[in-house]
């Protein structure tokens, strides 16, 4: 309400909001690491109630769900911790150079599932037929070609037809899962199931099977983080996210910039991909990505797209999922406790960044100011 309907009315509001200008940096991370920590303190509050169990009772049983009992040295729980993270990880990264450029790119669900299946393929039509290596190389520039493919497309009538990327690249994640959902009819013999595949799966480094793939996405993360902060293309996405007109005044091609971005984009998800059908499940459905694509989206926003950021976010997230399931499970609780949990860590999340950007200003009242 403006001040001369607010006086015209004889009322005036008693606080405003006010765009902070004078935040540093540390103490824009200090709200936030304080918001979670008040989040974790309402899971474990919430947790309580539901399971009459004790606060510290509720976060070990969540510790035991993500790590297992590491002190009887039993590694496997860990691994398939770091393994989810990676796998989320990927997939932010994935989609944050499209964001930073404010291309709404909701489909790394069917841009990962492109690419699993392209992996897919090559591992059954080509495995008996290259030397190892070939394969392994054939199947990774499949997946990037397949996912590139996959986001490149809503990239191409963004650019020409100025379409909406958020409801076009949702729409492409229905069409790679009903595309997956055909091969594996064909394949399958009607099952809709194919057996895990013995051939073109990555290799298993130092007997674990998860070690590649939690170092293909931190080699991921690294060269994201100096490709969108130190590099020509990077400023550009930083430029054309900030203010088109800008970036068509300095002679930068927005179009040019929307379809690479989105080609490198899928690429990514692509990859990962690869990762969840030949590093891990060896076989493909479509659940393979497990909706992970959509969390993913939730984890670039929190992680401020830094992918150093990420790391921490990603962890945060799936421990909160693993950890809850396993609270779930030994207390009995509703399956959807492990999705209110990180619900409620990202609503303060979100949350706490209203206050980043904006103060409570109130006003004093008359007399305050007379006096």
């Amino acid at each position: 309400m403006s001040k001369e309907k607010t006086a015209r009315h004889g009322f005036e509001a008693p606080f405003h909001l006010a765009k902070r200008d004078d935040l540093k940096w540390w103490q824009a991370w200090l709200i936030r690491i304080a918001a979670i920590v008040v989040a974790l303190l309402v899971v474990g509050v919430i947790s309580m109630l539901l399971t009459k169990e004790s606060f510290f009772k509720i976060y070990e049983t969540m510790y035991r769900g993500a790590f297992g009992r590491l002190e009887k040295g039993s590694t496997v729980m860990l691994w398939i911790f770091l393994q989810r993270t990676a796998i989320l990880l990927g997939l932010s990264l994935a989609v944050t150079p499209a964001f930073k450029m404010k291309f709404w790119n909701c489909g790394a669900e069917g841009q990962a599932l492109a690419g699993g299946l392209a992996s897919m393929i090559c591992m059954i039509e080509l495995g008996d037929k290259l030397p190892y290596p070939v394969l392994l190389l054939v199947i990774l520039v499949s997946s990037m070609a397949a996912g590139a493919l996959w986001g490149v497309i809503p990239a191409i009538f963004k650019a020409q037809y100025n379409t909406n990327e958020t409801l076009f690249t949702l729409m492409m994640n229905y069409v790679a899962t009903q595309i997956v959902k055909y091969y594996l009819y064909l394949e399958g013999g009607g099952s809709n199931k194919i057996n895990p595949v013995s051939t073109g799966n990555l290799p298993i480094i130092a007997d674990n099977e998860y070690l590649l793939n939690v170092i293909i996405v931190l080699v991921i993360t690294v060269l994201m983080y100096v490709y969108l902060n130190y590099s020509k293309q990077g400023y550009e996405i930083n430029v054309v996210g900030e203010s088109r007109n800008t970036a068509r005044y300095i002679g930068i091609n927005i179009k040019k910039v929307i379809i690479r971005t989105m080609i490198i984009s899928g690429a990514v998800c692509g990859v990962v991909g690869m990762l969840l059908v030949a590093g891990t499940d060896h076989s493909i459905d479509t659940n393979t990505v497990g909706g992970q694509g959509f969390t993913a989206i939730m984890v670039s926003w929190l992680g401020q797209f830094n992918p150093f950021v990420m790391v921490i976010m990603s962890a945060l997230v799936i421990f909160l999922n693993m950890g809850s399931g396993k609270v779930t499970e030994a207390c009995g609780l509703n399956s959807s406790f492990a999705d209110i949990a990180v619900g409620i860590v990202i609503l303060f999340v979100v949350g706490c960044e209203f206050f980043i950007r904006y103060s409570v200003k109130f006003r004093h009242s008359k007399k305050e100011v007379k006096a």
